[in-house]
């Protein structure tokens, strides 16, 4: 296993921004199974290194050991690995399907809500175990105030693909809006399980759980 060569292909990417020339470069000297043993390497460059390339290469066969890095001592490392684990996630199906989840993604993203309720419901019928699409509706839902779909949704991708951290949190947040913090309060402290380094959850856990010692306290008057 060349760690020295693998850390210079990635610095020589970092300066000149040469994707194609990485991708070609790792594709014809590393097997995704390599790779995924360079994530436990001692040298964060390494890991790094590692995880771009699986990023790029990577299947959902990397999906536990990359998820693993999200507890990584190295707040770089939690990055790539937050960035990688979405890059697998939205190509864990055929050619065909991931292409058309992008498509379906950016509808979102431009608000054609209807569109892409329409497209999901077909992919996922067609695709009944590609976890990324049900979390595309769970945010569709989300969007339009449907929070109980969006939480059923989101339970189904965690059944899929229990690394999801996106969907633990979404579904955190459903409950939040349903008035329930009993059960956000513990959809936060699991996402925080899968990426304590996430945005915003340690002041989420933190809120609710002094909200509900509050209640609690209240209750025993």
């Amino acid at each position: 296993m060349n760690t020295a060569l693998i850390i210079r292909l990635y610095k020589e990417f970092s300066s000149s921004g040469n994707l194609p020339r990485f991708t070609r470069q790792v594709a014809e000297r590393y097997t995704e199974g390599t790779l995924q043993r360079l994530l436990s390497h001692a040298s964060p460059a390494a890991r790094e290194a590692a995880l771009v390339a699986l990023r790029l290469l990577g299947t959902m066969d990397s999906n536990a050991k990359v998820a693993a890095l999200l507890h990584d001592e190295h707040p770089r490392v939690q990055r790539l690995a937050e960035e990688t684990l979405w890059a697998l996630w939205f190509r864990a199906d055929t050619p065909e399907n991931n292409q058309d989840l992008q498509r379906i993604a950016q509808l979102i993203a431009d608000q054609e809500y209807a569109q892409a309720l329409a497209a999901l419901n077909v992919l996922i019928a067609k695709a009944p175990t590609f976890a990324e699409a049900y979390n595309q509706r769970a945010i569709l839902y989300w969007r339009w105030g449907e929070f109980k779909r969006s939480i059923a949704d989101c339970e189904q991708v965690l059944r899929l693909n229990p690394y999801h951290f996106g969907a633990q949190a979404g579904m955190a947040q459903c409950y939040l809006q349903l008035k329930r913090p009993a059960e956000a309060l513990q959809a936060f402290r699991l996402a925080y399980k899968l990426h304590p380094g996430l945005r915003g959850i340690e002041d989420n856990i933190c809120t609710l759980e002094q909200l509900l010692n509050e209640d609690r306290s209240q209750e025993d008057r």
